[in-house]
């Protein structure tokens, strides 16, 4: 059984950030950031909390799907940087939306995430039968976890939030989700109590950097090692189940990280960039949402069109890494 995507929806932060806006704070240019990342600005939330810009693009999805939003069975909301410990973004979108026949609960799997949110809302499809719609939300805020002292990290990162109606299908559809814990160290951001208590009063060693206790910490260099094995890795994995190559498919939608990443994994699958949906030059890094937030771009602009084969390839902190492959 596959799904079917009905329809889309985004939600951008009002406040936009320029490269040039960096150079105010940290040493670096408009020039070596584009080149290193092939990044030219991004959205960062202000008063806009995660689950708010979850539910506004959770309402254009549902209005874009055509249904009743009690109809909704299920809310999965993917997300790294939830404005509470509990309640769920998931919990908080269900209500604002008006689904409130759904069950809600969050995925975190950081950049993978939602392609985690997107294969476990097919699952559900699959083994509940009453079930006839899964609303998958993503949703970040990266930049309040940012350190805005390390040029090397805090010019990657955007904000926003993207959302799918999906039903189900009986067009093909084969993913692959996995990860490597031992890499857990090497991209993370702790809870501020957690950080406090463990590195500075037990003095216990857990494995993690003592820099930057609350904010964000990556080791750009092996994360880069890690990525660019880690997307043909996911990639093949569900090709494999398939039975489907590289060649077959029209539209890559690749976790929008760095353009450098990109274009290595598509080398490495012997795909040519053009089949690659590339929107990190005005959004940025947005960790779960930068997928679903270029599909949803490239769907708007006529790029992606019905009947049109995708794959949906992801990686991130976790490390984790995952795939999806589909017919539109």
């Amino acid at each position: 059984m596959g799904i079917k995507i009905l329809g889309m929806g985004s939600y951008l932060p009002e406040q936009r950030l320029t490269n040039d806006d960096f150079t105010k704070f940290v040493e670096t240019s408009d020039e070596w950031i584009k080149t290193r990342t092939g990044i030219a600005e991004r959205r960062m939330a202000g008063w806009e909390p995660v689950w708010y810009m979850g539910a506004e693009a959770a309402k254009k999805a549902i209005a874009e799907a055509g249904i009743a939003p009690e109809d909704i069975g299920l809310v999965i909301a993917a997300t790294a940087t939830n404005d509470f410990h509990t309640p769920s973004v998931a919990c908080l979108v269900q209500n604002a939306a008006g689904a409130v026949n759904a069950a809600a609960f969050d995925v975190n799997a950081a950049c993978s995430g939602f392609v985690y949110a997107l294969d476990t809302a097919r699952r559900f499809l699959e083994t509940d039968e009453s079930m006839k719609y899964v609303l998958v939300v993503a949703s970040e805020a990266l930049s309040r976890f940012l350190d805005f002292g390390d040029r090397s990290s805090c010019i990657l990162f955007g904000d926003g939030s993207a959302a799918a109606v999906i039903e189900r299908s009986d067009k093909p559809f084969a993913s692959a989700l996995g990860a490597d814990g031992s890499g857990a160290p090497l991209l993370y951001a702790r809870s501020v109590g957690v950080a406090e208590e463990v590195k500075v009063e037990s003095g216990y060693d857990d494995g993690f950097s003592e820099k930057r206790l609350h904010k964000l910490y990556q080791d750009g260099k092996e994360v880069y090692k890690f990525a660019t094995k880690a997307l043909p890795k996911a990639f093949n994995l569900a090709a494999d189940k398939a039975g489907i190559s590289a060649e077959d498919i029209d539209w890559f939608v690749p976790h929008q990280a760095n353009i450098r990443i990109i274009e290595t994994a598509a080398k490495n699958l012997g795909a040519p960039m053009e089949k690659f949906i590339v929107t990190l030059d005005h959004y940025g890094n947005t960790s779960s949402v930068s997928i679903p937030l270029a599909l949803c771009e490239a769907v708007g602009k006529g790029l992606i069109k019905r009947g049109q084969k995708l794959a949906l390839v992801g990686f991130g902190a976790g490390l984790t890494y995952a795939a999806a492959i589909f017919e539109y």
